[in-house]
């Protein structure tokens, strides 16, 4: 099944897009914010979600295209690598996280969003003062604790290769120790955690969710 719609040229980051627009050429935004993309104005072409603040018009009339019925929630393949000779398990539950702070350090927060069969829940919590670091260290803490089953498959997106490395490749911690510390005795619990590393601000879908729900909890302090 396809599905015509008008689209418009808007700048996502570092990319020209088409962005989902309505009637008046207005960007169609869900209830948290995010508008339909897609990167090819080709018929088939997959559709993915981004914050409507990352999105600038380039201008231009708006075109339909013809696009894929289902939306891509983030599914493993979404512009991140599976780690090498692992493939990731029908199963699996999929842990998007990402940190941010304003000043580093300076205020911190944590965006995560949790993806089981379809069935996603998200959190948007405030740290107080921190690093960036302590921010996406604690995301993926944030998103751990969200699983209900440590023996079920767990995929763990970050756009940091510190967290990455110091969980996942035997970094040794400079600092933060005691944070990596109880994370590494988190992740002991589980049965099967995978960490994926994805790039950041490149309009990886739930990698901007993520990023958006932890800039929002900075602005309101919750």
């Amino acid at each position: 099944m396809v599905r015509a719609m008008p689209w418009m040229r808007h700048k996502l980051r570092d990319q020209d897009v088409w962005a989902k627009v309505d009637a008046r050429g207005a960007l169609a935004t869900d209830s948290a914010g995010r508008v339909e993309v897609v990167y090819k104005a080709a018929p088939g072409a997959k559709v993915y979600r981004a914050s409507s603040r990352n999105l600038a018009p380039l201008g231009g009339d708006p075109i339909e295209i013809e696009t894929d019925a289902p939306l891509v929630e983030a599914a493993a393949t979404t512009r991140a690598a599976a780690p090498v000779g692992k493939a990731i398990p029908a199963d699996a539950i999929h842990v998007w996280t990402d940190g941010a702070c304003t000043g580093n350090p300076g205020p911190a927060a944590v965006g995560v969003v949790v993806i089981d069969d379809g069935a996603r829940r998200e959190l948007s919590e405030y740290l107080g003062d921190g690093t960036n670091n302590i921010a996406e260290l604690t995301a993926i803490a944030r998103g751990l604790a969200m699983v209900a089953d440590p023996k079920r498959p767990v995929v763990v997106y970050s756009d940091s290769a510190y967290a990455i490395g110091l969980l996942s490749k035997g970094w040794k911690a400079k600092a933060n120790v005691d944070l990596v510390a109880a994370l590494r005795k988190q992740l002991a619990g589980f049965d099967d955690v995978r960490f994926v590393k994805v790039k950041g601000h490149a309009g990886v879908p739930e990698n901007e969710r993520c990023d958006q729900l932890a800039r929002d909890a900075i602005v309101n302090r919750r």
